[in-house]
């Protein structure tokens, strides 16, 4: 396997925890169960790309490997040729190394469809399975209800001599799609409707991005799968609980294949967070209708789109740790996802001051053409990292407009006429003059400062209540801020009017664009893909893929708090 992509550091060793799964695996081992270690492997569709709830299976199946000494293969179940491209693959590969995880062994489903043809025909010799020359509909209608039987397909007791005959001409291609299936005969009575006569194989005369036109009967994935875990080896196949029911055809087949000590599934809740869509259907939905730039997009709960905003795997694994492993589902609120976040670059990026909002600020009795340079730590008292770095301080500043009211409410401890404030590792200023423009909008502040309050001095003891931040305007870096926001604007996207959709839940101030904010220029000499944290904005990322009309670009990574709370108080 190729060596972690840049960012992806490898996974620590776990610490020792327990929940459900692993309290399985930890008696597997004590009673040697298998008859081999831990095996696990995570197996995406090769049809879009990777998001949060896979990361939770990724954390959860490397992690376990990890803890019990076994390994954890990577596996594409890539069975279905009309969605799947290697440009998936390779994309699911990135991810899961920018995760920090490597693989034991990298399969393909479509390496083993030789092996699964030749256990169909095992199956129909063995009277196990049946042609059925019925189309989709009817074998929908024919199954039956929860509270009623389904009806046998007229084809069910062909027999063994011309399934066979049918099922080597579905191989040679002699049948045009949806003409015939292969089934499964179980049982048309079964509790279970998965059970009643399950559908093996399928005809799609389809380009497969692996195996070419070398195919045209392609397995299903109920029965693919778990034969594929089969064939590696794996003793827990851990899936989330939307295959519960298919847990009856997984032992079914593993065990009518022969295997001895055969895999046993496992199922735990999938991830369902506030505010965010993970579903492959409705995210590849985002991106084929524009809603989105693409699956990178850093609104995207991708880790393509996650990693692009400037989240470290750090925090993903944190939060699936975080998270846990539970038995029944249950929504788990985005501020969790956020706090793990923050969490994580709280005590690694440097602090810088950005101005999103700009509003001019003249010093008139700061000296004309002189410039101070200030010493401004890098990092707060209570992080265990050193640094600073010199900040130029001159006659014209740029303020944060939201900083300045001209009318100040009760509350508000910054800029105001005749108020004093304190600019962050610098002086106390004084507002004595609003200039204002023709449409009466306020172009400028005049203010002076005292020059003995320098970096948190006042010999006379005084102290205001407000702090802001600021950069030098002759200094200052012209920068692009996109403040990325959440994508949805309801915690259920879901939950919408009748006769709506998911898309009416966009949040259409998911993505604000702030083309000249102004940033201090220490920042030029950073690379592309530093983080930092804009103090009293937000942590931030240095877009990866470089300028726009030669200006820097930051994506919100996380804003400083969960500024939502409120909003949903006031609802």
């Amino acid at each position: 396997m190729s060596d972690l992509i840049e960012g992806g550091a490898p996974a620590p060793a776990p610490a020792p925890r327990r929940d459900f799964i692993r309290e399985l695996v930890a008696d597997d081992v004590a009673t040697g169960r298998f008859g081999r270690a831990p095996a696990t492997r995570f197996p995406p569709e090769p049809n879009g790309f990777l998001h949060l709830g896979h990361a939770k299976s990724i954390c959860l199946n490397f992690g376990i490997a990890q803890e019990f000494g076994g390994t954890c293969n990577l596996r594409f179940d890539d069975t279905n040729p009309a969605t799947e491209d290697v440009r998936y693959v390779e994309a699911i590969k990135r991810d899961v190394q920018w995760l920090g995880f490597r693989w034991d062994g990298e399969f393909y489903a479509s390496d083993y469809f030789e092996r699964l043809y030749a256990i169909a025909e095992q199956l129909v010799t063995d009277g196990k399975a049946y042609v059925d020359d019925q189309d989709e509909e009817a074998i929908r209608t024919n199954r039956g209800t929860v509270t009623s039987p389904g009806t046998p397909s007229p084809w069910r007791d062909r027999s063994v001599a011309e399934n066979l005959e049918l099922l080597r001409r579905m191989r040679a291609g002699e049948f045009p799609d949806g003409s015939r299936v292969l089934r499964a005969r179980i049982d048309m009575a079964h509790p279970n409707m998965v059970m009643r006569d399950p559908l093996l194989l399928r005809i799609r005369h389809a380009h497969h991005y692996r195996r070419g036109n070398d195919w045209c009967v392609y397995p299903l994935y109920d029965f693919a799968h778990g034969l594929s875990d089969a064939f590696e080896g794996i003793t827990r196949s851990l899936c989330t609980l939307e295959f519960k029911d298919a847990k009856d055809i997984y032992d079914w087949l593993v065990e009518a294949a022969g295997f001895e000590r055969p895999p046993v599934q496992v199922e735990f809740a999938r991830l369902e967070l506030d505010y965010t869509v993970l579903s492959k259907r409705k995210l590849l939905r985002l991106v084929e209708e524009g809603h989105v730039a693409g699956w990178d997009d850093p609104r995207m709960p991708t880790i393509a789109g996650l990693r692009r905003r400037g989240v470290r795997p750090e925090a993903i694994r944190a939060f699936a740790e975080v998270i846990g492993v539970a038995r029944k589902d249950a929504r788990v609120e985005i501020a969790t996802f956020e706090h793990a976040v923050r969490d994580d670059l709280n005590m690694e990026v440097p602090r810088r001051l950005c101005v999103l909002n700009p509003l001019k600020v003249v010093l008139t009795n700061y000296p004309e053409g002189e410039v101070e340079w200030l010493d401004a730590p890098s990092y707060p008292h209570d992080v265990p990292k050193t640094g600073s770095r010199p900040m130029p301080f001159a006659r014209e500043l740029w303020v944060d407009r939201d900083d300045f009211m001209e009318e100040p409410a009760k509350k508000f401890h910054r800029l105001a006429p005749g108020r004093e404030v304190r600019l962050r590792f610098g002086y106390l200023i004084t507002c004595q003059e609003v200039v204002k423009d023709a449409e009466g909008r306020v172009v400028e502040l005049r203010c002076t400062y005292d020059p003995a309050t320098k970096s948190g001095q006042a010999p006379d003891g005084r102290k205001v209540p407000g702090t802001i931040h600021w950069v030098s305007a002759a200094h200052a870096l012209d920068v692009e801020v996109r403040l990325v926001d959440r994508l949805f604007a309801q915690p259920d996207p879901d939950d919408v009017p009748e006769g709506q959709d998911f898309l009416s839940a966009l949040n259409p101030a998911s993505l604000v664009m702030i083309p000249h904010a102004k940033a201090e220029p220490s920042l030029a000499e950073d690379p592309v893909g530093s983080r930092y944290q804009f103090e009293r904005t937000g942590y931030f990322y240095a877009e990866p893929e470089g300028s726009v009309g030669g200006k820097r670009v930051y994506n919100r990574i996380v804003g400083m708090r969960d500024s939502w709370a409120k909003e949903v108080r006031k609802g």
